[in-house]
């Protein structure tokens, strides 16, 4: 039986906490009485994954048996979610893998030979024939790519389809090979209750068009967290493209969970409580931190980037999107939910390398400001865990550096989209529509392995919501000029920064820390 989350108060018997700071960690005291967020303890994965698989497709949620919905002479099609999940990527074989051979087989067995396969990566950069084999297997690789194995095309006119338009008026519009078939099947892993159900098609296989009705300032402002769905306006509009597509199109979903065993068995002091550290735990922490900083930093970045997670997998469900997600909801939150008392004056995160859209590659300063505003911050439900005019305390050595990977529209959001303003209205208002529909970057999406030129905007306005709600953002350890630049401070130590934080809240601040990785989601009552 894994033990539920937990609430720490520091006290003078607690340790040194371990804090991530992109790809490596230190240890901190906090002061005393602060409180410290774990997650619950990792759930043991599913015994045999494959008969669990077999079950859920033959006996899936408000669907006929996937063996009964394939026939030949039909047009199949196969998505599934591309490489920004899970995080970190999962030892092989992938999930993905094992239910799409599931289905292939069963496909054969009906005749079906007219089978494509996408990866639903929307605006995301395409996967690459090495991370396209690594998700789907050497065998479904060598079977379909490159001519029935692709990345979905967000910018592919002649093979995008509009279903329609919503009560709200939003377009829905998706990938045409998908949407003019007799049946899409979606493989999902849903790590945070953010993803999978309505998202999955209504995103993945979207559109620019479609993205931009819930990729905005006004709806993400208005999704109070991105995790709590209900609470979501974000979450509101994939509803209702879901129900759109719902109308139009025959969707089987099969979700699949996973625990929280990010880490594999030689860093497992980083799945465990500081205070529960054995002397094994104590010598491989030494050792990790040693080698980080003998390490050159590419090095360093790509050692960790190639470590993969040993996840168990905590349940496969298929059906209908709209029945098949709540029961996937429920596998997540048993995970990774944790009930907390209250609000605090000043939040607490580390910053891990770990990251949607830094894969192989350095974390630029606006994915740093995505993740810690756009994603940590937003992992609770009900309530942030920082009042409103609260301070929010980030460990990130927020580079001033960007990578090639990340596409051209990065830099130049930088340097000159932010050196005029840092106001997400004012930034969505003037220079949207100019990265959106740029040749150049809408080129190096298509053809390389650039993000869509809109997407640097996308994840300045994931953090809008945050910037409304904080009266302060310091990160401990980051390139000063890259900080102000962005609109925020920078301290060099923890201690530096919550003395800047008592300037705001006051000098006897309440403070909680939210120890992540693992995922620890706070239910704030």
């Amino acid at each position: 039986m894994s033990r539920p989350g937990f609430v720490l108060e520091v006290d003078e018997r607690t340790p040194a906490l371990l804090m991530h700071q992109g790809e490596g960690f230190r240890l901190e005291k906090l002061p005393m009485g602060s409180r410290v967020i774990y997650p619950p303890e990792s759930l043991p994965g599913l015994r045999d994954v494959d008969e669990e698989i077999r079950k859920a497709l033959a006996a899936p949620v408000g669907r006929p048996p996937l063996s009964e919905l394939l026939y030949a002479g039909m047009r199949l099609t196969i998505v599934f979610d591309d490489l920004s999940l899970p995080l970190p990527q999962m030892q092989t074989p992938d999930i993905r893998q094992r239910v799409i051979e599931h289905v292939l087989e069963a496909a054969a067995a009906k005749g079906v030979d007219d089978v494509e396969l996408i990866a639903g990566n929307a605006l995301h950069r395409r996967m690459t024939p090495a991370e396209l084999k690594r998700t789907v297997g050497d065998r479904v690789y060598r079977s379909f790519f490159p001519h029935h194995l692709k990345n979905h095309d967000a910018e592919d006119k002649e093979n995008l389809k509009e279903i329609g338009h919503t009560r709200h008026g939003e377009v829905v519009e998706i990938n045409r090979r998908a949407a003019e078939s007799d049946l899409i099947v979606y493989v999902n892993i849903t790590l945070t209750p953010m993803s999978g159900g309505p998202k999955s098609v209504s995103v993945g296989l979207a559109s620019y068009r479609s993205l931009k009705h819930h990729h905005n300032v006004q709806t993400l402002r208005n999704s109070k967290s991105f995790n709590d769905p209900p609470n979501s306006a974000m979450h509101h509009s994939y509803n209702r493209m879901a129900a759109l597509l719902a109308e139009n199109v025959n969707v089987f979903q099969i979700e699949t969970t996973v625990n929280n065993d990010m880490f594999p068995k030689q860093m497992d002091f980083l799945n465990k409580r500081e205070w529960e550290w054995n002397l094994k735990d104590q010598a491989a922490f030494l050792a990790v931190r040693r080698a980080n900083e003998l390490v050159p930093p590419a090095k360093r970045r790509q050692i960790w980037h190639r470590t993969a997670a040993p996840y168990g997998i905590t349940g496969v469900n298929a059906g209908a999107p709209e029945d098949v997600h709540p029961i996937t909801l429920k596998n997540v939150l048993r995970q990774q939910l944790t009930e907390v008392n209250g609000p605090s004056d000043i939040g607490i995160w580390g910053l891990p390398y770990i990251c949607p859209y830094n894969v192989n590659s350095i974390m630029n300063p606006i994915l740093v400001m995505s993740l810690s505003l756009g994603y940590l911050f937003n992992m609770y439900q009900n309530q942030p865990i920082v009042r409103p005019g609260g301070v929010a305390i980030f460990y990130h050595p927020v580079p001033n550096e960007f990578h090639s990977v990340h596409h051209p529209s990065y830099i130049d959001f930088f340097e000159e989209v932010l050196a005029e303003t840092t106001d997400p209205v004012a930034i969505e208002t003037k220079f949207e529509e100019q990265f959106a529909t740029d040749p150049w970057y809408i080129h190096l999406y298509r053809n390389s392995y650039a993000y869509h030129g809109v997407h640097p905007l996308y994840m300045w306005y994931w953090g809008a919501h945050a910037l409304e709600h904080l009266g302060d953002v310091i990160f401990v350890g980051g390139d000063r000029k890259t900080t102000e630049r962005m609109g925020f401070r920078s301290a060099s130590t923890l201690q530096d920064a919550l003395e800047m934080a008592r300037e705001r809240v006051g000098s006897s601040p309440t403070i909680t820390y939210q120890h992540t990785p693992p995922i620890a989601m706070a239910d704030v009552r």
